[in-house]
């Protein structure tokens, strides 16, 4: 449940960061997200009293972390977007559960059974039928850089499951949000804090920033960081590809986006896929 809810936030915030885009370039659309992010994270360690400085191995690991995600995932999806289409963009992100499977087995000694293979493959053709638009554009520079983001979200999860638990989920994304804001903060600096002082203030744009905040940067990557520490990288990185689904259900609902044929046979395979992948053992009666 931690991770649907998980995958419900990361959805949402394919909406709220369109509605951010017209106003604030994207740089400073993810930079002001994760500083907003921390700041409140900060605040809610202190008031619990649970905030820790991390020693020298645990600052390592979270450097490392911020590295993978948000920084080089990020880079990776946004500009490879700007060279391919969304569709094969997602089809191509939706290929993250099969190659976390390696770092999974040889780091963590995870075996995934059949059932995760069936289910994953399955859920990756509902990807396909949900996003498939006629006439994709391809490009090897956009492709490559879609890889970029699919091998950073390998290593954030190989990565966050190396942190030992003695360091707080909370602590972990905090650190993670303050790191990942100073890495894009010369980025930010060099190619969009003079247009976005120029900016007037826009009210919902600014709203749609605190939602990313709050929703996908703080509440979504808590909820994973927990399902992953439960049930393993494989079986969550699975959920990755329930996104495109809960995407098209809340264009639909906010935006108005038809619900094609295609869309509704691969929401039925995606969803069905993620649980196949989740069961250990599949029994059949008659």
């Amino acid at each position: 449940m931690a991770l649907v809810l998980a995958m419900v936030g990361w959805a949402l915030s394919f909406v709220w960061f369109k509605v951010a885009l017209p106003v604030y370039g994207p740089l400073t659309i993810v930079f002001f997200r994760l500083v907003i992010s921390a700041a409140l994270l900060f605040v809610f360690l202190k008031l619990t009293g649970k905030f820790v400085i991390p020693n020298k191995q645990e600052r390592k690991m979270l450097f490392l972390l911020a590295l993978f995600e948000p920084f080089l995932y990020f880079l990776g999806e946004s500009y490879g977007l700007m060279y391919i289409s969304s569709t094969l963009g997602a089809v191509i992100v939706a290929t993250i559960p099969l190659f976390a499977v390696i770092p999974a087995r040889i780091i963590h000694n995870e075996h995934p059974s059949g059932n995760f293979f069936l289910g994953a493959t399955m859920s990756l053709i509902g990807v396909l039928f949900v996003a498939f638009q006629p006439g994709l554009s391809v490009s090897g520079l956009g492709i490559a850089l879609e890889f970029v983001a699919v091998f950073a979200a390998v290593g954030y999860s190989t990565v966050l499951k190396k942190i030992p638990d003695s360091v707080s989920i909370f602590s972990i994304i905090f650190y993670q949000s303050l790191i990942g804001a100073l890495y894009f903060l010369p980025l930010w600096l060099a190619f969009e804090a003079k247009d976005t002082l120029a900016t007037p203030f826009d009210l919902p744009a600014f709203i749609a920033i605190v939602e990313l905040a709050v929703v996908a940067s703080v509440l979504a990557f808590v909820l994973f960081t927990y399902g992953i520490r439960r049930i393993g990288i494989s079986r969550s990185n699975v959920f990755v590809n329930a996104i495109p689904g809960f995407t098209a259900i809340f264009a639909w609902i906010i935006l108005g986006d038809p619900l094609t044929a295609n869309k509704l046979i691969g929401l039925g395979l995606l969803f069905v896929g993620l649980w196949v992948a989740q069961r250990k053992k599949l029994t059949f009666r008659k």
